[in-house]
């Protein structure tokens, strides 16, 4: 791939993200939306059938051809998505397996369909990491997709990308944990103070692969989400920094995460056959969060 093409795929380098940077955009400029996709996951519906949804993945191009199609509908929509995150799990081969390159390869090549005016900003999840990640797996992703853990600015509002398996499960790499853990109380710290020079950011949001809960934080401890003592820490630290203004129960629905959207829809091709995105309005008091299914439909496979 030519270096120009590549580009697309790591723009998150330095733990900052080219052309949304604060410089650029620190300056609430009036509200907008950007699409919110997770599980591409190529490799996954096949297996899942089989019922291997932990191996197999020698077939993906049912995910390729639903990604070219939520590629064609969001290069549909007018006024243009400031930006598409894709909350994890890109490819369903665990680092260092048969299949890996191959649908790293594929997915790429179906993404770089998207209107250039379209950042497309990644998010690393289990799959893409491994369930306990290691300094090497990490060294893997950022090399195909860019920086786990990263911040950006769009129109006023400040985005935290999160390294999610750094919380679930740290302990092949605890170093890297604790580097992100430094970064993540400085950028909290920015997003809680202001100045007459710089005012705090209109929005806060938080994107990465595993949510703090399904249902309510009380929640027992499960797959699929972050175990409690983690998740009660996290929550605690978001508050103070004002990443939802109102009950602390309120913070999920801008808590953005592949696993499970506010509407209480997993995000997910395998189940039906349909699959879900949402698109997210900003706006200058809220966020308002808009499921379509199908029609914006990429292959977005939720087995975890």
């Amino acid at each position: 791939m030519a270096e120009g093409e590549e580009d697309i795929f790591l723009r998150a380098k330095s733990r900052t993200f080219s052309g949304l940077t604060e410089d650029e955009e620190r300056q609430w400029t009036g509200p907008f939306y950007f699409i919110q996709a997770a599980d591409p996951q190529l490799g996954l519906m096949k297996a899942w059938r089989e019922g291997d949804s932990e191996g197999g993945g020698d077939e993906w191009a049912e995910e390729v051809e639903l990604t070219k199609q939520a590629v064609e509908a969001v290069n549909q929509l007018r006024p243009r998505p400031r930006f598409m995150v894709l909350c994890g799990d890109l490819v369903h081969a665990m680092p260092d397996t048969p299949y890996r390159e191959a649908q790293e390869r594929d997915l790429k090549a179906a993404l770089k369909g998207t209107d250039p005016s379209i950042p497309l900003v990644f998010v690393s999840g289990n799959h893409d990491l491994g369930n306990a990640p290691t300094p090497s797996t990490v060294e893997q992703y950022c090399r195909a997709w860019g920086d786990d853990y990263f911040s950006f600015w769009v129109g006023g509002v400040l985005c935290l990308v999160l390294n999610s398996q750094l919380f679930y499960d740290s302990s092949a790499c605890p170093e890297l944990k604790e580097a992100q853990e430094i970064w993540l109380e400085a950028q909290l710290s920015k997003a809680s103070s202001s100045s007459p020079t710089e005012p705090k950011p209109k929005h806060l949001l938080v994107f990465q692969h595993i949510p703090l809960y399904i249902k309510n934080p009380d929640e027992e401890d499960d797959y699929f989400n972050l175990q409690r003592e983690v998740r009660q820490n996290l929550m605690d630290r978001f508050k103070r920094a004002d990443l939802e203004q109102k009950a602390l129960g309120d913070i999920y629905p801008q808590y953005c995460s592949s696993h499970q959207p506010p509407t209480g829809l997993p995000l997910s091709a395998s189940a039906g056959g349909r699959s879900f995105h949402q698109l997210v309005w900003i706006q200058s008091t809220k966020t308002k969060h808009l499921l379509n299914a199908d029609g914006m439909a990429a292959g977005c496979g939720c087995s975890g």
